[in-house]
């Protein structure tokens, strides 16, 4: 109880389409207002000291929505590298970005090589948007790194091993476990995002639409973890 702010926030940004659809409008202006909160918590997280933030922005499973609402989306995409890049980097952000960047056109893999190089020496905040990531073949690719890993070594794959070097072999192995997962628009579930790193994670779901999401709403959720009491599968202390 009464623990210390997370460390790593990572949320599931969800309910744009129904942000969209309850006001009579089209589903790609709720992903357009869906890029305005990522803007908004990304400097609220910086403003809480929050170090690590990831932003879940494209699944592999996404690819299977409508072609024009794909399309939009990738235009949203590019349009936030290039209007964003510089001012992450004004403000002392690092950008980074995890999933398979081979279905992604090549232009867009150009901006996010550019601004992870731009970024990579900042410290304020280290922002981490998954695109086209999904965490089952994140397993998947990891355990193929493993294995090779062991080979090259000259190691054996067994257990110690595994749970030494494995976590490194994850997209995400430089970066801590979520202290805190936060999924909006009220949907309870985490579809298929970090599941490894997720194991012993805060879950918080808010009803809030993404697009509606703000600097209160993470506080909200800061709040509600700051009240758990984590035990990592060990019992509670004595008062």
């Amino acid at each position: 109880m009464g623990q210390s702010r997370p460390q790593h926030i990572a949320i599931i940004m969800d309910g744009n389409g129904r942000w969209a659809e309850m006001r009579g409008q089209p589903r790609t202006m709720g992903h357009r207002q869906g890029v305005e909160a990522v803007k908004r918590v990304v400097r609220a997280a910086a403003e809480m000291n929050v170090t690590y933030l990831t932003l879940f922005g494209f699944s592999s499973e996404n690819w299977r929505r409508p072609a024009d609402e794909v399309s939009e989306l990738m235009r949203l995409l590019r349009m936030y590298m290039r209007a964003e890049t510089a001012d992450l980097h004004r403000n002392n952000i690092r950008l980074r970005v995890i999933g398979d960047r081979s279905a992604l056109a090549n232009d867009i893999v150009g901006l996010i090589e550019n601004a992870e190089r731009l970024t990579c020496d900042n410290d304020a905040i280290t922002v981490t948007i998954a695109l086209n990531y999904g965490g089952r073949n994140d397993i998947l690719h990891a355990a193929g790194r493993f294995a090779r890993f062991c080979a090259e070594q000259g190691m054996d794959p067994d257990f110690a091993a595994a749970e030494e070097f494995f976590p490194s072999c994850l997209m995400t192995g430089e970066l801590p476990d979520p202290d805190l997962l936060i999924r909006t628009s009220g949907e309870q579930r985490i579809s298929n995002f970090l599941l490894w790193q997720c194991a012993y994670s805060e879950m918080v779901f808010s009803d809030t639409l993404w697009p509606d999401f703000d600097a209160n709403d993470l506080k909200a959720a800061i709040d509600v973890y700051n009240a758990r009491d984590r035990r990592f599968g060990k019992i509670r202390k004595s008062l």
